[in-house]
C-alpha cells in the first residue's frame, strides 16, 4: 500500500535541527500536517513558521511522559496522528570509563526512553483507529558497536530491539514500525566524526528522503545509504577475526575515537547539559 504524504498528520521529535528539521521541511513541502517537537521550542517555531497552520511546533522533552501529554494537547488542532517519527537523540562521545553517570543516563533517557515514551503516548490512538506508523531513527551503530561511543551504541542497539519487538506486537492492530539506520550524517550531532574508508557521509536530507519513502510505503528496516545494510549483514556472518580485520582496514572501529574535539566542542557542551 502506498500512502499520499499530503494526507498524513505526522509528529517529528527533535524537529528543530538536523535530520528532524530536514524531515519536517520535506514533509511540509509535500503538503503533510506536521507537529514539530523539540526542547528548543523557539527554534522549532522558526522551523514551522514558513508553512502556516499546517505545521505546528511546541516544546517537547521526550524523556518526560507529562511533556508528551502537554505537547500532544498543543498540536491536537492538526487532527489525529497518522505517523510518529521518533528522531530525537544525543551523541556525547568519549571513553566509557571517563563518562559521567549523568551523561550516561541522559543518553539512555533521550535515545531509548524517549522512543518508548513517544510510542506509549501516540500508539494507543493509532490502535483505536486501526492504523498508524512509527518510524524510529536509530543508527548504523545499532547494529555495529563502535569504541568511544559505548553508551550511545547500547542505546541504539536497544532502539533496534524495541523497534523489532513493537513491529511484531503492533502489526495486528494495523500499525507499521520502521527503523531507519543512518551511517555518519553531516549534522551537528556528528560534527568532527570522520567517515569510515569508502563510506561517504550522507546529508540530513538524504535521511529525510528515506523517512519520506518509508511513510509512503512502510518497510521494516532502511539504511542510509542503502548499500551499507547488505555490506554489514554480509560481514557479520564472517568469523570474528575477519570482521575485526575488516573494521581495522576501513577504520570503522575507530571513527568515533578519531572525532575532532575542537569541531565537536559546541555540540558536546550542549548535549552534556542534558545530563
Amino acid at each position: 500500500m502506498t500512502r499520499e504524504i499530503a494526507s498524513l498528520t505526522v509528529v517529528v521529535t527533535g524537529g528543530a535541527r538536523g535530520i528532524g528539521r530536514a524531515t519536517v521541511e520535506r514533509l511540509a513541502r509535500r503538503g503533510a500536517r506536521v507537529a514539530v517537537g523539540d526542547r528548543d521550542a523557539d527554534l522549532a517555531r522558526e522551523v514551522a513558521a514558513p508553512y502556516g497552520g499546517r505545521v505546528r511546533a511546541a516544546a517537547l522533552d521526550v524523556t518526560d511522559p507529562a511533556s508528551w501529554r502537554e505537547f500532544l494537547g498543543e498540536v491536537a488542532v492538526l487532527g489525529p496522528i497518522d505517523a510518529l517519527v521518533n528522531n530525537a537523540g544525543i551523541m556525547p562521545l568519549g571513553s566509557v570509563l571517563k563518562e559521567s553517570d549523568e551523561v550516561a543516563r541522559a543518553i539512555v533517557d533521550v535515545n531509548l526512553h524517549g522512543l518508548i515514551n513517544g510510542t506509549k503516548a501516540v500508539a494507543p490512538g493509532m490502535v483505536e483507529r486501526g492504523h498508524g506508523h512509527l518510524v524510529n531513527v536509530a543508527s548504523a551503530v545499532g547494529r555495529i558497536a563502535v569504541a568511544d561511543g559505548a553508551t550511545y551504541s547500547a542505546s541504539k542497539f536497544a532502539a533496534v530491539g524495541f523497534s523489532e519487538a513493537t513491529r511484531a506486537e503492533l502489526a495486528p492492530y494495523g500499525i507499521d514500525v520502521t527503523m531507519v539506520l543512518p551511517t555518519v550524517v553531516r549534522t551537528e550531532l556528528a560534527a568532527g566524526v570522520p567517515a569510515a574508508r569508502g563510506v561517504r557521509p550522507v546529508s540530513a536530507d538524504d535521511v529525510a528522503r528515506v523517512i519520506e519513502s518509508a511513510l509512503r510505503r512502510p518497510r521494516a528496516e532502511l539504511w542510509v545509504p542503502r548499500w551499507a545494510q547488505g555490506l554489514t549483514k554480509a560481514t557479520q556472518v564472517l568469523p570474528r577475526r575477519v570482521q575485526d580485520a575488516m573494521a581495522r582496514l576501513t577504520r570503522a572501529d575507530s571513527v568515533l575515537a578519531e572525532a575532532d574535539p575542537a569541531a565537536r566542542a559546541a555540540y558536546e557542551e550542549r548535549a552534556r547539559r542534558l545530563g
